[in-house]
């Protein structure tokens, strides 16, 4: 019958992150604990002077094949599987000379971080551990007697734990929930690396795992429990900033920063300075400016009443007149490569702003992918890693664009991809002036970004609306006319869209009487 205290007499220690290791097994051999261990493990505590018995001993066998096999045998596993109070399996301990392990403390190779550094396939191979997920599930197993240890977090709550003579089964329930997550972890891990590597697109089971970030106070309302996991991966980002200010983030914090992050990356640094204002994950704002300062300005002067209570992302490092600027109104959440001290001091005295610094962009045109869970399974595919450039795009209508409409008209394309479909975005002058996110109707999308481009106009004291002499983006093609004479109606003058439409001849047509430029992309950018 499984008891409550377990002592431990005897520990396996076989770790390829040695952090705290000594630490830990000094206060194991100070507790009166039989220490056995393995390779690099074994050799650390001896130079420590520890006294430790390699497994090697133990079974019998020494390691062999370059390591790869050490634990697999029954003189280990029977130790840790073995149930102390089964009458059968005491006996066969003491047939076989199988002495109990209480304690296992394992932590992998480090296959995820060897496939992080781009190592060749042969060696992400070598990094696949057998011995090691073997023992800890086999520990896992039998928690009703053995603790099983996986992360150098938890070796200080073991240590309290022995403190009082023994491990609880409450402990040892939590570890072996670790344990078995880990062990799932790295085999999602090593599927998804093999998955890429032999280019299978769509294999027969798929794999997610992640690591405790934080808990969240609530999900998207007070009423849901949530909480955030890291993937591992190494995509600067909200997941991997570190938060310089500020309260927790919340759930709708980080869905939103991430968005508004991913949107201002698509604007490349050396081109000049790029901020982007997100409301609800759809962008209110976007501009590019010679500062950081007057792109800020841009963006917030497409949209004030939106940008109010927002996530502000930049593509550079965020300054002292920049950071002023920002507090002149609430804003969640700022999300930069870079902060620099000014305005660090300067946001210091608005303790509830989260301050996050990423140390880099994330690479949009990287290969990924997006998971989205629906009832009863998941939708997998590939990240919208899609650009566009010059050569891209094919002028269909007798007028074409000038140089300025079409750098306006790639910038709308660059943004639209971050609006929720059906997307609609004007910019005039490398700055949005109008979004429509997320109707039903096209058309809808584009008198709803004019409407807001005539409220800001007469906000700001503009003599005519600012969608005058702008390009307008749509996400996707226009299945009629509606949608392009709206926006030709606000007074756009170009317009970039992916075609492909049973009507595409009526919308150039259309577009050719209003006087309008119009190029096609080929590629749309749904964004649900």
């Amino acid at each position: 019958m499984t008891t409550d205290i377990v002592p431990i007499r005897r520990a396996l220690l076989s770790v390829s992150d040695k952090t705290g290791l000594i630490d830990l097994a000094r206060a194991l051999h100070a507790a009166g604990v039989e220490l056995l261990s393995t390779g690099g493990s074994a050799g650390a505590l001896r130079e420590a002077g520890l006294p430790v018995r390699d497994v090697a001993e133990v079974t019998g066998f020494p390691e062999m094949m370059d390591g790869r096999v050490k634990t697999l045998h029954p003189m280990v596993h029977g130790g840790l599987l073995a149930l102390r109070d089964d009458a059968g399996h005491v006996a066969a301990m003491e047939e076989h000379g199988i002495a109990p392990i209480d304690l296992l403390v394992v932590n992998l190779y480090p296959f995820e971080a060897t496939v992080a550094r781009g190592a060749e396939y042969d060696t992400c191979i070598e990094n696949i551990d057998i011995g090691g997920p073997a023992m800890i599930r086999a520990a896992a197993k039998n928690h009703g007697f053995v603790t099983t240890v996986v992360d150098v977090e938890d070796y200080a709550p073991l240590l309290e734990e022995l403190a009082q003579g023994g491990t609880s089964l409450a402990f040892r329930k939590r570890m072996a929930l670790t344990a078995y997550a880990r062990t799932a972890a790295y085999d999602a891990a090593v599927s998804a690396w093999l998955a890429d590597a032999i280019a299978e697109e769509a294999p027969r089971r798929r794999a997610v795992a992640g690591t405790l970030a934080q808990t969240l106070r609530y999900g998207e309302n007070p009423h849901q429990s949530a909480a955030f996991y890291r993937d591992g991966s190494t995509r600067p980002g909200v997941s991997s900033a570190a938060q310089l200010q500020g309260k927790e983030l919340s759930y709708n914090n980080i869905n939103d920063t991430d968005a508004a992050f991913e949107l201002v990356a698509e604007f490349d640094p050396a081109e000049g300075p790029a901020v982007a204002i997100i409301k609800h994950a759809n962008p209110c704002g976007v501009a590019r400016g010679a500062s950081f300062e007057e792109a800020y300005q841009a963006a917030y002067d497409c949209d004030r009443t939106s940008a109010f209570g927002g996530i502000v992302a930049l593509n550079g490092a965020l300054d002292g007149a920049t950071a002023k600027r920002i507090t002149e109104i609430f804003t969640e959440v700022v999300i930069a490569p870079e902060v620099t001290d000014e305005a660090r001091e300067i946001f210091a005295a608005k303790k509830n702003l989260r301050l996050l610094v990423t140390g880099g962009l994330p690479d949009v045109t990287a290969p990924g992918r997006t998971w989205r869970q629906v009832s009863g399974g998941y939708l997998v595919q590939d990240r919208d890693n899609g650009r566009l450039s010059l050569p891209d795009l094919r002028v269909v209508t007798k007028r074409a664009p000038t140089e300025a409409e079409m750098a306006d008209m790639l910038f709308a394309w660059r943004v639209a991809k971050h609006v929720k479909s059906n997307a609609i975005v004007y910019v005039k002058g490398g700055a949005t002036v109008g979004v429509g996110a997320g109707q039903m109707s096209r058309v809808d999308s584009s008198r709803i970004a004019a409407r807001k481009a005539g409220d800001m106009a007469e906000a700001l004291g503009l003599s005519e609306l600012p969608t005058i002499g702008s390009a307008v983006a749509s996400d996707a093609f226009f299945p009629f006319a509606d949608g392009l004479l709206a926006a030709a109606e606000a007074g756009a003058t170009a317009v970039i869209q992916p075609g492909g439409s049973m009507r595409d001849a009526e919308v150039i047509a259309a577009a050719d009487e209003a006087g309008l430029a119009m190029v096609l992309t080929g590629m749309r950018h749904f964004r649900h």
